[in-house]
């Protein structure tokens, strides 16, 4: 068929589908992004249009002039690869199409004459999906006899014997018939990709040792192993956009979960400007459950998202219609921004600070434990991480927050970093209650030790003895004398200053 008069039957959304199905082996793709683009500029677009056109019947011309006109559906005269991707792309949207109209397209292409295998497999696959067809499988009844041949030839060959035992029944065949197997008696050349040598000990033995085409099964076996592969794919989304691994937990994900992931991830890649409908796929989280969204997480490669980009993303996924639980906004955090924190060797940039930032406003709770806490965990933990959690400290934690992160500082071994988010806390002056403050003071006796020389440790223990003085009671004076007879630097005799001037009646 000529794919230029076709196209005169179809309308302009519909032919720029066509031609982006018609673009090669990537045409699914481009069909779903054409698509895409068609939704963004009419929301009411639709592809009824499409699927009606390639339903009508188109008049045939006969190979022989003696044979009458004939009468076919319009998609059975595409090649076959055209059919493959738009069975692929509708696989991939027809959660949002009419089921009568997609199982109308699926039955008109079961009218053609010469169907490809690869074809057969997917509309079998996608009858399954619509609940039309259960049983039947997606290889074909000659296949299905040759695999049981095969199967029970293998049976009772033991270890030993191996799969040169099982071919030594076959003869050899004269070479107009290569494609079903053997290779010429005594052949000792190896045609590169085309045979392999079989021997049950693994070494050449004359006559004994064959040389045995791949394809031995014939062809259809072939088949049959690309049908199993084209259903796997099917199964876990795009096979060429998303790429799930054999078993990949990405196949428990829903079909409108799974085109949301592909719509994002065009909006990831795409350089302008993000509109209503762009924010408004997000929405899609509010019906994940945890283990969905790390697969989401997963599936858009999140940790590796270019820092310009976390702006506009941190943006709509914050919108007031997309209600964040807990675990979802840990997640997310986790998976979007610590990676990128932990990797710091400088100040963050403003396209990372602005992420964070706007996180942990809106989302404290999840900030704390997702990023917070495993920040100040690091061993490596340096003044740029400081310096961006002391922001979060200064301008997004309330009080609350502040008494839960100084908790946490409780659990950690103490550094010249850590010692900086600290004095942070202190000087935010958060509620802290007696038994809180007890337990920070045990812990200023457990590190002194170690920062003797220490100035920004000798200047915590000042701003415990001054702003918190009130707090200290005459245990706590005890302990915190210990830390001061210890201390070695400048402002050793501010700390005895300050420490003599807290009395106890």
């Amino acid at each position: 068929m000529d794919a230029g008069v076709s196209l005169s039957r179809f309308d302009g959304q519909s032919k720029l589908l066509v031609r982006a199905l018609l673009s090669g082996a990537s045409g699914a793709r481009r069909a779903l992004a054409v698509f895409h683009r068609q939704q963004r500029a009419n929301p009411e677009m639709s592809l009824s249009n499409l699927i009606e056109t390639l339903c009508q019947d188109e008049i045939t011309c006969p190979d022989c002039e003696a044979q009458p006109l004939t009468a076919k559906p319009l998609v059975c005269l595409f090649p076959a690869l055209f059919k493959h991707n738009l069975l692929s792309f509708i696989y991939l949207v027809h959660s949002v199409l009419p089921r009568t109209a997609v199982l109308r397209l699926l039955t008109r292409l079961g009218q053609d004459p010469r169907p490809s295998p690869w074809v057969t497999a997917l509309v079998r696959q996608l009858e399954r999906n619509l609940g039309a067809h259960s049983e039947e499988p997606l290889y074909t009844p000659l296949c299905s006899q040759r695999l049981k041949n095969l199967s029970q030839r293998l049976a009772g060959f033991d270890e030993s014997g191996g799969w040169a035992k099982c071919f030594s029944s076959q003869t050899a065949e004269p070479e107009s018939q290569s494609a079903s197997g053997l290779s010429e008696p005594g052949t000792q050349r190896k045609r590169k990709g085309s045979f392999v040598t079989l021997d049950s000990d693994g070494e050449e033995t004359g006559q004994q040792s064959k040389r045995i085409k791949m394809d031995v099964c014939g062809s259809e076996c072939l088949d049959a192993e690309q049908e199993s592969a084209k259903e796997d794919i099917s199964k876990s989304g795009a096979a060429e956009e998303l790429q799930p691994a054999p078993g990949s937990p990405c196949e428990a994900l829903p079909e409108h979960i799974k085109v949301s992931v592909l719509q994002i991830k065009e909006l990831l890649e795409n350089q302008t400007e993000w509109d209503q409908s762009s924010t408004d796929v997000f929405k899609v989280l509010n019906e994940c459950d945890p283990g969905q969204v790390e697969v989401f997480c997963s599936m858009l490669s999140l940790p590796n998202l270019p820092e310009q980009t976390l702006p506009k993303l941190c943006s709509s996924i914050l919108v007031p219609s997309l209600d964040l639980s807990y675990s979802t906004a840990a997640t997310l955090i986790k998976s979007l921004l610590l990676g990128k924190v932990l990797s710091l060797s400088e100040p963050a940039s403003r396209c990372l600070v602005t992420a964070v930032t706007s996180l942990c406003s809106h989302c404290p709770r999840p900030m704390c434990h997702a990023l917070i806490g495993p920040v100040l965990e690091e061993k490596s933990i340096g003044n740029p991480h400081a310096e961006l959690l002391n922001r979060l400290i200064e301008g997004c934690l309330d009080s609350h927050y502040r008494l839960l992160v100084l908790q946490m500082t409780f659990k950690i071994a103490w550094s010249e970093a850590v010692l900086s988010v600290i004095h942070s806390l202190l000087d935010s002056k958060p509620d802290l209650s007696e038994e809180v403050f007890t337990q920070f003071t045990e812990q200023l006796v457990t590190q002194a030790p170690q920062f003797t020389k220490s100035v920004k440790f000798a200047k915590m223990i000042l701003t415990v003895l001054t702003k918190y003085s009130s707090h200290v009671t005459a245990a706590h004076k005890h302990s915190l004398c210990g830390c001061v007879m210890l201390n070695e630097t400048f402002l050793k005799k501010s700390l005895q200053a300050a420490l003599k001037r807290i009395t106890h009646t």
